[in-house]
């Protein structure tokens, strides 16, 4: 079984990185990152003025190498924890280009995975990776499982609400 598990460092995709780990043990996982250069952060953010029919232009070799490097050490740190959870796992990283999920699903059909999972939630320092409408997006477009990991957080205050009898459908 080949697994893509989407990985922005937060504390949401290592808790989902260890339950594919405990859900399939031995499988072979690629663990993606997915950066973007200084200029398209300005363009999608909107950021000095950019969003407004203007179009940055910056550019900064060095810093976007620095970005890349991030991301390059974030997809090892996430393969060094997707090995330690028992998965047989080697890391890449894909430029964000457009959109977050169509590079999500592209990398997935070009490494053949049986199962995309994702976490429900991300780190906010680059506005995370892995949004809730970016979930959204991969569940309602992929042509193949997708696994999505509530957060712990999340996970346990589902489980203390069905505990105390209330729904936990729409219970953040």
């Amino acid at each position: 079984m080949m697994v893509l598990v989407c990985y922005d460092g937060s504390a949401d995709a290592q808790a989902a990185i260890v339950r594919a780990g405990e859900l399939m043990p031995g499988s072979d996982a690629v663990v993606l990152v997915i950066w973007e250069t200084v200029v398209e952060t300005m363009n999608r953010e909107g950021s000095l003025g950019v969003g407004l029919g203007m179009v940055a232009t910056y550019s900064d070799e060095n810093t976007d190498a620095a970005v890349k490097q991030a991301a390059v050490d974030r997809a090892a740190e996430g393969t060094e924890r997707a090995v330690t959870a028992d998965l047989v796992a080697q890391p890449r990283i894909v430029n964000r280009e457009e959109d977050i999920a169509r590079a999500i699903l592209a990398t997935a059909a070009d490494i053949e995975a049986d199962l995309i999972v994702l976490g429900t939630r991300g780190l906010g320092a680059v506005k995370s990776l892995m949004l809730g409408s970016v979930t959204h997006a991969v569940l309602h477009h992929a042509d193949r499982p997708v696994l999505v990991i509530p957060s712990p957080a999340l996970a346990g205050r589902r489980r203390q609400a069905t505990e105390a009898g209330q729904a936990s459908v729409g219970a953040t």
